[in-house]
């Protein structure tokens, strides 16, 4: 069964192919919370990202209708930290905004964050909330913000997309009952007119041009790196071929107590709807496991943007 999943050559020449660009082009180098606890993930748990993107840089003018400035993206590493300015401003092409269902402009954001170099595994959960709410950024400078605030009352018949209503929040992707005007790299615009991905950042993968292999797109809060879809069959073997790494959650058989009727609001349409199963994909409950990479021959614990549930990762496992 585990053989299915590899990706044939042709298929990989295929996707190749189709890939275009963005139409964004730039110069690119490289040189409060809550916590669960859970099951050790192993090995692996102290390894230094040191020299791993450290001198990412870009600046390119986006010609996308709903941008039309210059996005910017600066990483730089000192001696314990990995720092990044940027603008907020997508490198790839975006949907329309304002749109009729999600109503804000796509501005410039002062970003500035800062994560260890040496990030450490452990095997408690971390829920980030509050001012530690953003779970990760994108190489290009945009924030991983993969939740909503959107939510329903226990009988449906009070939802808000942007304000707490009711304890049933929901699901930006992997539904069809509300419509959050998201774009087709699975972001939209919040009030403050920041650009955001809840899944994975589809313009930003095709634009790194990188086709099916395991691509390094972003750095969690913890210090550790994010992949895009593809990793190894053989988490710690780079020659067991190249698969979609799949999530290990799924829809729960049957409703929660006291959720809006199913007839309302199928199944997927709210967080509480999903459930994770040990051992059902390739990921722990984070979205995330340890193995190798291109970047890390030796292995690290790294997390994934996934096409199922939860899309991007919505727990750490890092020292906070």
């Amino acid at each position: 069964m585990a053989r299915s999943r590899l990706i044939s050559t042709l298929a990989v020449f295929a996707i190749l192919s189709a890939c275009g660009s963005s139409g964004s082009s730039g110069n690119n180098s490289e040189n409060g919370s809550t916590t669960i606890a859970t099951p050790d993930t192993g090995t692996t748990s102290n390894v230094s990202t040191v020299g791993v993107k450290c001198m990412y840089s870009y600046s390119a003018f986006n010609s996308s209708a709903s941008v039309s400035t210059t996005s910017t993206a600066d990483w730089f590493c000192d001696a314990s930290n990995r720092t990044l300015s940027a603008n907020g401003i997508p490198d790839h092409d975006v949907g329309t905004f304002p749109n009729a269902n999600n109503p804000n402009a796509i501005s410039q954001q002062a970003v500035s964050a800062s994560f260890t170099l040496d990030p450490v595994l452990t095997s408690t959960a971390t829920i980030l909330g509050g001012p530690r709410g953003v779970t990760g950024y994108v190489l290009n400078g945009v924030k991983i913000d993969a939740g909503t605030a959107g939510s329903c009352n226990n009988s449906g018949g009070s939802c808000s997309l942007a304000g707490n209503v009711g304890s049933w929040n929901i699901e930006a992707l992997g539904q069809d009952s509300f419509n959050f005007g998201d774009d087709a790299n699975h972001a939209h615009v919040q009030p403050g007119g920041a650009y955001h991905y809840h899944g994975i950042p589809e313009g930003f993968v095709n634009r790194l041009n990188n086709g099916i292999e395991p691509t390094l797109i972003a750095w969690a809060a913890d210090g550790f790196p994010i992949y895009a879809r593809y990793g190894y069959l053989n988490a710690m073997d780079a020659n067991s071929g190249i698969v979609v790494i799949e999530s290990s959650y799924q829809l729960k058989a049957s409703p929660d107590a006291s959720r809006p009727d199913v007839s309302l609001f199928s199944m997927g349409t709210f967080t509480q709807d999903y459930e994770y199963v040990v051992g059902l994909g390739d990921l722990d409950e984070c979205n995330g496991r340890t193995g190798v990479t291109p970047e890390f021959p030796d292995g690290i614990y790294h997390y994934y943007a996934t096409d199922g549930y939860p899309f991007l990762q919505r727990c750490m496992k890092g020292a906070p």
